[in-house]
């Protein structure tokens, strides 16, 4: 290769260089936090959710993920069991919504029909976060769903059916969960849950971690055998066709 051959390479080399944009920073969105939902909450719409967008949140309770977000950046549709709005079942058209947010309770206690319900004693403000602690699973609509962790698990998916039906095309679904132990056997809920979601046609987009700020409290331990759960997740899914 001769000097001139040699230039024209070089310059050839110099316009195809591939040359990188933005800036250097350490404020993004990370997958993981210690503190509280009203805290992570608005760090994931703010990756993920256009300003303005129609957001039905199908389980709203007392509004706990909306406390850091002012509401006229969204069109928020409040609703929930005690409003007398099946998360199950929407009164919303098809592909007619650019987000739904589901947080049903992920504790097989909060789904019994007989005997005491998980979220009574310390626990009940946590249980009043849903629903007034009107959360049930078996309903006159819902006859013969699963128990114990079944029973979650079926709420989660009934609940991702319709949020399919109700989201538009690349539409965005926000769910919380958290894994438990029942009946002596470990349940990774966030595992099974994304396996069934993307069996409807989601894509899941993004999952983050939120630890608690305080150790969980057990009243009557006499050996433990599973680690005890003090994170839960939030889970991204994206509605594919």
């Amino acid at each position: 290769m001769d000097n001139h051959q040699l230039q024209l390479f070089e310059q050839t080399q110099a316009t195809n260089q591939r040359k990188q944009g933005g800036k250097s920073t350490s404020q993004v969105v990370v997958s993981a936090y210690v503190g509280t939902s009203a805290e992570i909450f608005p760090e994931i719409l703010s990756l993920h959710l256009p300003l303005g967008s129609i957001v039905a949140d199908v389980t709203y309770g007392k509004g706990v993920f909306w406390r850091n977000i002012p509401h006229e950046l969204y069109q928020i549709k409040a609703t929930d069991i005690a409003t007398g709005v099946d998360c199950r079942q929407l009164p919303y058209d098809n592909d007619s919504i650019d987000c739904v947010v589901l947080d049903p309770p992920y504790m097989e206690g909060f789904y019994r029909q007989k005997g005491e319900k998980a979220g009574c004693g310390s626990h009940h403000t946590f249980r009043e976060a849903y629903s007034h602690g009107n959360e049930q699973n078996c309903d006159t609509q819902h006859q013969g769903t699963p128990k114990w962790h079944g029973a979650v698990t079926d709420m989660y998916f009934r609940a991702g059916i319709e949020a399919y039906r109700v989201l538009k095309k690349q539409g965005i679904l926000i769910i919380k969960c958290q894994d438990e132990v029942s009946a002596g056997k470990q349940w990774l809920t966030h595992v099974e849950i994304i396996n069934q979601y993307e069996s409807y046609g989601f894509y899941t987009k993004d999952l983050f971690i939120l630890v608690r700020n305080n150790k969980p409290n057990i009243s009557r331990l006499k050996k433990q055998k599973h680690a005890r759960k003090n994170h839960s997740y939030f889970i991204v899914f994206v509605k594919k066709h």
